[in-house]
């Protein structure tokens, strides 16, 4: 076993465990009032569900379509710490389906996406931060009064005065129980009971699909939404590349499918949808056990004072992106006033 120290003398030192929007922002802003902060990521680099895939002439984004920001801190808060280049305007036509009144428009607001990809954003936030990748941090123990992480390597890492924990929610669940924390998983039940899955498919067709919307929500048993990821800024290439989601009613039914018939079966619908009989010339796939929550139950963050854990996500503050940026900004104020 690979035992990892610091000599440290921060009068705080904070683990932040998952490197999306808002394990980042929660470094940051922790940082900022002074704490020593290590964020471990179980993955390769940083991202969460602001996720793209790379593909041929650039990448496709196959997590978060877009971001919105209605709390006039977030847009300065990403334009000081990630910069103004690596997000914009994503002046698209959006529009939704319904069974009795056919297409219409979303409501007008200003919608954003990362530039030139939607991981551009998180990984400028990263250069703030001491990350460790390729770290899946296993359980927690108190070690006197500071905290111990273990990997699933068995490699220890000493001497946390507080934990935040960004991971989606069934999987802080079972960080917690393996941690022997169950009093503050039991307050994760209804996210992780409500948590929705969503395969996605990413198909590049050679010519342009005819279609009056760039991104849109059919009303569709297998389709939950389909976006011309090639409409967003920064987005070149020869031909259209459309990123489709899957409804989570059809993901769970479809959980074990080999990819080829996932993508076969959504890229039927979006032609069925579109009328564009063309053939994708490739396409990538991509299974989200973890997309999002449909639990209502919205307190903003969660923080145990009694043994300086805290969770911070989306999920905890509403489901949108802008929602992981808020959550993990309440914590800080919060941990900050502990």
């Amino acid at each position: 076993m690979q035992e990892v120290t610091s000599d440290n003398t921060s009068i705080r030192r904070v683990a932040v465990i998952g490197s999306g929007l808002a394990g980042l922002t929660a470094a940051i802003l922790l940082g900022e009032s002074g704490h020593s902060v290590r964020v471990f990521e179980k993955s390769r680099g940083p991202g969460g569900r602001l996720a793209a895939k790379r593909v041929t002439d650039g990448s496709a984004d196959i997590g978060a379509q877009y971001f919105t920001a209605r709390h006039p801190g977030f847009l300065a808060f990403l334009s000081e710490k990630a910069g103004d280049t690596t997000f914009a305007p994503w002046g698209a036509r959006l529009g939704f389906q319904s069974n009795a009144e056919g297409w219409q428009p979303f409501p007008e607001e200003p919608r954003y996406v990362g530039t030139p990809r939607m991981t551009a954003v998180t990984r400028a936030l990263s250069a703030h931060v001491e990350l460790e990748a390729n770290v899946r941090i296993h359980r927690l123990q108190r070690d006197g009064e500071r905290w111990r992480l273990e990997d699933t390597e068995g490699n220890v890492y000493r001497d946390f005065d507080r934990v935040v924990i960004t991971a989606p929610p069934a999987q802080a669940s079972e960080l917690l129980h393996n941690s022997g924390m169950a009093q503050l998983a039991e307050r994760l039940v209804p996210h992780v009971e409500g948590i929705l899955p969503c395969w996605a498919v990413a198909a590049h067709f050679p010519s342009a699909v005819d279609f009056a919307y760039q991104g849109a929500r059919p009303h569709s048993d297998t389709l939950f939404w389909l976006a011309n990821n090639s409409s967003k800024p920064g987005r070149d290439g020869k031909g259209q590349w459309w990123v489709l989601h899957a409804t989570p009613e059809w993901t769970n039914n479809h959980l074990e499918t080999p990819v080829d018939q996932v993508s076969d079966a959504l890229v039927a619908e979006f032609q069925a949808l579109t009328g564009h009989q063309v053939e994708p010339i490739e396409s990538v796939t991509h299974r989200w056990l973890y997309a999002r929550s449909e639990a209502t139950d919205c307190p903003g963050y969660l923080y145990d004072d009694s043994t300086g854990v805290g969770l911070a996500g989306d999920w905890l503050a509403g489901g949108r992106v802008e929602g992981a940026w808020d959550s993990a900004r309440q914590l800080v104020e919060c941990i900050d006033r502990d």
